[in-house]
């Protein structure tokens, strides 16, 4: 039986399972060392602009896995099910958030393409090894993710604002939190600003779009990182019919080590 007094130790089959029986928990920290993805999955008559937009910006849509029409499978987890794997989804309408639910399956339709995208938590643990604190993990705290006032490229019917996800960091160990994501470009790679937030009309740390606010303690500095959401806040601002992502910080753990994720 897996229990979640650790869930840092489990393997991503064990988290799948737990998640697949109902648990329902943001997924920060857990499966140490197994890469995380981001989800979204969308008619096939929409699929290529959403491959064309994650192509156009890749920093924050580095795609992992593409699936074919109707397929839940995915060649990052063989045996996994993106219908039920995940512990907690968002269905979009029109681009109007229409409900957040822990299973899929029932809505899944016979032509639902599913993109797994790059995801920070997986930088996290070459951070903490290095001796890079992470503030929000001391807080217990998911990460702190924001809409930023930068456009993303255009793409197809696609368009809509970069998101971005917010780690303070000591200023004496920033240059070696950007060399150590830097060779994680599968997740989201160099951080796209260090500093004043407002250069990205970022008004007010403390109030995040998604995860939790985590405070900085002195000299810290604020590093953004492009962030796997920003294909929602297309959503939002493209109104597709139809969609089903990962809540954000509920990802799908896949069974790639974070070290081996390339492109698809």
């Amino acid at each position: 039986m897996t229990s979640l007094s650790d869930p840092a130790t489990l393997t991503p089959v064990e988290a799948r399972a737990l998640f697949r029986a109902g648990t329902d928990r943001p997924t920060e920290g857990w499966a140490r060392g197994y890469a995380q993805a981001n989800l979204i999955a969308v008619p096939q008559d929409w699929a290529d602009d959403v491959l064309l937009f994650c192509a156009r910006n890749q920093k924050a849509c580095p795609v992992l896995d593409v699936s074919a029409p109707g397929d839940p499978a995915s060649r990052l987890a063989p045996g996994a099910d993106l219908r039920t794997d995940l512990p907690r989804y968002r269905v979009w309408h029109n681009g109007v958030l229409t409900g957040e639910i822990t299973d899929a399956s029932g809505l899944w339709r016979s032509d639902m393409v599913a993109f797994a995208i790059g995801c920070t938590y997986t930088f996290e643990e070459p951070l903490l090894a290095a001796g890079v604190p992470l503030r929000n993990v001391a807080q217990g705290r998911g990460v702190a993710m924001y809409v930023t006032d930068r456009p993303c490229e255009p793409a197809g019917r696609l368009h809509g604002p970069l998101v971005v996800t917010m780690r303070p960091i000591p200023a004496d160990r920033v240059d070696d939190a950007v060399r150590i994501t830097s060779a994680m470009p599968s997740m989201h790679g160099t951080p796209v600003h260090v500093g004043d937030p407002a250069e990205l009309g970022i008004a007010d740390l403390a109030r995040p779009d998604f995860g939790d606010a985590v405070d900085l303690e002195p000299g810290d500095v604020p590093v953004f990182w492009a962030c796997g959401v920003t294909p929602q806040a297309a959503v939002m601002a493209s109104r597709p019919p139809f969609a089903i992502t990962h809540a954000p910080g509920y990802m799908f753990l896949t069974d790639q080590l974070e070290t081996g994720v390339t492109w698809t």
